[in-house]
């Protein structure tokens, strides 16, 4: 079924497609979705989901992609005739009413890039798309009729559809995310947090570019300047600085959240920016604060009388959000595009407090830190989450990774030795003990140990003899570091006995979790000798 006939199916009274920034704002102030904050940014409450909702997301059994898929954990099969019950809901509720279509690209780079369609109740959301994903003029060319754009997957979206069925199909909840790639079709019901359209077309692209040898990531990315052009990619959960680390006025932002890595080099998916703005300081994140004006989009942040944005208001949501066309940083990249990566950075905010600061790993080390994927989950990101907890994610992005584990490591090791790229450990969590007792890791030192890894000084020093429990490498000096101190986690802990027992239960976590996710059995099991160290 094309497109075109499902908006007929739907049962629609009026398209509004790919509007202008000026024309949509007009539709999100007249239907009365919006607030205006006084910086000219539109500010949505996104009801009572302020995170995604990853229990709720369904991929349809179909062959070939049942073959395909990694089932189990986020990955959750649902049959066919679930996915037609639930589409069925649709045409029941928008009939008659109005939509907003928008029609763009997923991806940079014009050979590998998707086609998609976006149909939505809320101009917003449109706006939110606007924002996010690329249009036909952002590739100088100009906008197909409705009918001659034949997108490669359809994403149907409405926050007022809840599934009256959900127990009786054993289903998580009455919200659903339900994905049908053989139909190339998506559903988006009960929620209306922006980011479940974002981190759907991800999940698409973790599909489909695998199978054209090129690896989808988890990350940002930024580009040098001057005759020194490497790319630097940041990998890492949301909240543990890939946007915050990669708005560098130094350097040109090629993206803060997904790329593509291909025979060319890297290239974002999007062409916008979702940046978490609770506690907002414009001294310490002056790109992403100057950021927010007329065009980007705040999400569940608290205005005062006056119209401006208490950024440390947390009262709704820890989660607090913006999205903003990349045009609004300073430094982004024009071209959307970098070379291969001199260096790969790993985000870990360590919630236990043992990891060092920065350790250099080697490409099996890469290949098995990136399939752990650890880290803390932090407040608000997920439903029911309202405070740091460890967590292990593989490839830094567990809930939108579709194929095996070990497809994406794979590919990561055959692009990091082709491109002699250089892979860091970097910890923005706790030092000096475990979260409660020890300090967050200042954001200005990791700055210092990010710039010494982009300027090639940690690929050339010296470095220390693994740790006897996570046989990771450390670097022995980091000339720019005001705090030598912190490169020894062990040294910063009043007790070194509590450093060794607190070290000894994550080493032990990381085992456990290689079992729990079948890495043991699978084709990840020989990885596991390039980790931690555990005890019976």
């Amino acid at each position: 079924m094309s497109t075109v006939n499902i908006l007929a199916e739907l049962g629609v009274a009026e398209v509004f497609r790919n509007l202008s920034f000026e024309q949509v704002r007009k539709h999100e102030i007249d239907n009365g979705e919006v607030a205006l904050a006084d910086n000219g940014a539109v500010v949505v409450d996104t009801g009572i989901y302020t995170g995604r909702s990853p229990r709720d997301k369904y991929f349809v059994e179909r062959e070939p992609s049942r073959s395909k898929i990694d089932w189990g954990g986020f990955n959750q099969p649902v049959s066919p005739a679930i996915f037609d019950e639930a589409f069925a809901l649709f045409p029941k509720y928008f009939g008659k009413k109005n939509v907003y279509v928008f029609d763009g690209y997923i991806g940079s780079s014009k050979r590998s890039r998707k086609k998609v369609r976006v149909i939505s109740e809320r101009a917003w959301i449109h706006h939110f798309c606007l924002n996010m994903l690329l249009t036909p003029d952002k590739f100088g060319e100009t906008y197909p009729t409705l009918e001659s754009f034949q997108p490669e997957f359809t994403w149907i979206h409405s926050p007022s559809i809840h599934n009256p069925k959900w127990r009786e199909q054993s289903l998580n909840s009455d919200v659903f995310v339900m994905i049908d790639l053989e139909r190339k079709m998506g559903l988006i019901a009960g929620t209306e947090y922006s980011g479940e359209v974002k981190k759907g077309c991800f999940t698409l692209m973790n599909f489909w570019l695998p199978e054209e040898r090129i690896l989808p990531m988890h990350c940002s990315a930024t580009r040098g300047r001057g005759p020194v052009e490497e790319s630097v990619l940041y990998f890492g959960l949301s909240g543990t600085g890939k946007t915050t680390l990669s708005a560098d006025p130094e350097r040109n932002l090629i993206g803060d959240d997904e790329h593509g890595w291909d025979d060319d080099g890297v290239f974002n998916f999007e062409g916008g920016c979702y940046a978490k703005v609770i506690n907002l300081d414009p001294s310490s994140e002056p790109d992403i604060y100057n950021a927010i004006k007329e065009n980007a989009i705040l999400e569940n942040v608290i205005l005062d009388q006056r119209k401006k944005v208490d950024y440390s208001d947390g009262s709704k949501t820890e989660n607090t959000r913006v999205s903003y066309p990349i045009e609004h940083i300073r430094n982004w990249e024009p071209s959307r595009r970098g070379t291969h990566p001199h260096a790969v950075i790993f985000l870990a905010c360590d919630a236990f407090g043992v990891l060092p600061p920065v350790a250099k790993l080697t490409p099996e080390q890469a290949m098995y830190h990136f399939v752990q994927g650890y880290s803390a989950k932090v407040a608000g990101t997920e439903r029911g989450v309202k405070e740091p907890q460890a967590t292990f994610s593989h490839c830094f992005g567990a809930p939108f990774m579709v194929h095996s584990p070990r497809v994406y490591a794979d590919l990561l090791r055959e692009k990091i030795l082709r491109h002699n790229s250089h892979v860091y450990l970097v910890n923005t969590g706790w030092t000096g003990g475990p979260y409660g007792v020890g300090q967050r890791m200042k954001l200005r030192l990791t700055r210092q140990i990010i710039s010494a890894i982009i300027s090639n000084e940690l690929a050339n020093v010296e470095y220390n003899d693994p740790d006897p429990i996570f046989q990771l490498r450390t670097p022995k000096t980091v000339k720019r570091l005001e705090d030598p101190s912190v490169l020894d986690p062990r040294s910063s802990w009043k007790s070194p006995e509590e450093y060794e027992k607190t070290a000894q239960k994550l080493a032990n976590m990381f085992h456990e979790n290689f079992v729990k996710k079948g890495f043991a059995s699978g084709p990840e099991k020989e990885l596991e000798k390039y980790g931690p160290k555990w005890k019976e």
